[in-house]
């Protein structure tokens, strides 16, 4: 990597911050399952259950942030639920990227007709109704897993990106070196993955970073109406979902998730925003 990108990395106080908030957040989707103190599904408390009442955040006895209304310890919940939140908007972000820089590329590099008829996929694609296309489709496939999820959110997200791309490839297609080799008869797939595809990663990696953070609330979303991960797996959208007719009574159980939502998205849009002025993309 270039010493320069290094050093204003470095210098950039927000980009640091954002690091550190998506360290500690990773962290905890990595770690979080094995330090959690119970399975995430098991109930406690069973007198409680039967009278109706929530455990709640101040029933200790082994269980730090108390438990919900089935008697789940809220703790391991959180932890649990930070890898399947995390591990989705990764992947979705990892798929919304690839079709992006890739359709952009492609765009950006051939013109004409080509770039024309991509665009126009754009356009079909942005005029969608993001929210109530993702209903559709889980509800039409009966489908809730993590792969369909990050799916779904990838191949309804790219196309930002893939204009992005395609403007930063036509710069660097017009770039003296890039015209030297195709001068000395180098063909278009070498000239785009060694000379083009390096100017277009920079930036590339700044949107997407930004994107993770639309992927989380897009996929708390989803949880949230019921749309997403599906008891009893344990997601902080599906945890808001479940707290919400308790919030009155209980608000922690709806803090805490929408707590760690909110540091999440706010880590990754500083990283992305500090990365986007360390790689000097104007977008």
């Amino acid at each position: 990597m270039d010493p320069r990108v290094i050093s204003r990395f470095r210098r950039n106080r927000g980009a640091l911050a954002g690091a550190a908030l998506v360290s500690f957040v990773l962290l905890l989707g990595l770690v979080g399952p094995w330090i959690a103190p119970h399975p995430p599904a098991k109930q406690f408390r069973t007198e409680l259950l039967e009278q109706g009442l929530p455990v709640g955040p101040l029933e200790r006895e082994g269980h730090l942030l108390g438990g919900d209304q089935l008697g789940r310890d809220q703790l391991s919940r959180l932890l649990h639920g930070a890898r399947l939140s995390i591990s989705i908007a990764l992947l979705a972000t990892a798929i919304a990227v690839f079709i992006g820089v890739s359709v952009g590329l492609v765009s950006g590099y051939l013109g004409g007709f080509v770039d024309g008829a991509l665009m126009r996929l754009v356009d079909i694609v942005l005029s969608l109704p993001f929210l109530l296309i993702a209903i559709v489709a889980q509800k039409s496939l009966d489908a809730s897993g993590v792969l369909f999820i990050s799916t779904l959110l990838g191949v309804l997200s790219w196309t930002s990106l893939a204009r992005i791309t395609r403007a930063k490839t036509m710069q660097a297609r017009a770039l003296e070196y890039v015209e030297a080799a195709r001068a000395l008869g180098f063909r278009g797939p070498r000239i785009l993955f060694r000379h083009v595809l390096p100017n277009v990663a920079g930036p590339a990696f700044a949107i997407g970073t930004l994107m993770v953070a639309n992927m989380i609330l897009a996929e708390s979303a989803l949880s949230f109406l019921g749309f997403g991960l599906q008891p009893p797996a344990a997601s902080w959208g599906s945890m808001l979902s479940e707290s919400q007719t308790l919030m009155e009574w209980q608000p922690t159980l709806t803090l805490f998730p929408a707590l760690l939502i909110v540091i999440t998205v706010f880590g990754f849009n500083l990283l992305g925003e500090g990365l986007r002025d360390v790689f000097d993309a104007r977008l």
